[in-house]
């Protein structure tokens, strides 16, 4: 069965939205896109090239969907990791109101998402990745879809915007697997899914 990879660029207060441009998501009053571009050195776009060379097919959210579809097009180097990808490889979207998508290779999902992701899943040779959508990520992570999750979480702190893991998440336990930071202090960490949460509690020794 193939993975569900999900990368995710977050700020130290758990902020997802609008890393890429002043202008690429405004929604909900957000000023503060472009808050990634001081940290894209060389590591960064190491790791990006790396999470791309394992891609099979992507599954976007409606409104990262169109963020990309409104730039990725237009990139028409076949040198470039990214681009080159996004613009050959299967993407899915899940949508119920996108009708006739112009970026080829476009599947509308629009149904039952734990029904509809699951055989994708399985028939998708390399990795269903998902990028950014932070709202679809919530619900695969509630449906327990997502296998891997790459967390990079930038220095800086927003105070604003839509933050990743909202209150009501539902519990998750993950295994770590994988990290490094990057020359500009970006924190990349890798988590698998490992289930729900264990619990236990600090006591004070016996006495003597």
């Amino acid at each position: 069965m193939g993975k569900l990879v999900s990368t995710m660029f977050v700020t130290l207060d758990g902020v997802y939205q609008a890393p890429g441009g002043p202008q690429e998501d405004t929604s909900g009053g957000f000023t503060q896109g472009g808050w990634s571009f001081p940290y894209g050195d060389e590591d960064f776009g190491r790791f990006v090239t790396e999470v791309f060379d394992r891609v099979g097919a992507f599954l976007l959210g409606r409104r990262t969907y169109d963020i990309f579809a409104g730039f990725w097009p237009k990139v028409t180097d076949p040198a470039d990791p990214v681009a080159s990808r996004l613009n050959s490889l299967p993407k899915y979207v899940v949508s119920s109101t996108l009708e006739n998508p112009e970026w080829a290779g476009t599947t509308v999902l629009g149904g039952d998402l734990a029904k509809e992701v699951t055989p994708l899943k399985e028939r998708t040779d390399g990795e269903l990745q998902v990028h950014g959508s932070g709202a679809l990520v919530r619900s695969l992570l509630a449906l327990d879809l997502v296998d891997t999750l790459h967390l990079l979480t930038f220095p800086v702190v927003l105070g604003a915007g839509r933050r990743l893991f909202e209150e009501g998440a539902v519990p998750t336990a993950f295994r770590h697997s994988a990290g490094r930071v990057t020359g500009a202090g970006v924190s990349i960490q890798s988590y698998d899914f490992a289930g729900r949460p264990e619990y236990g509690a600090y006591e004070l020794p016996d006495e003597a």
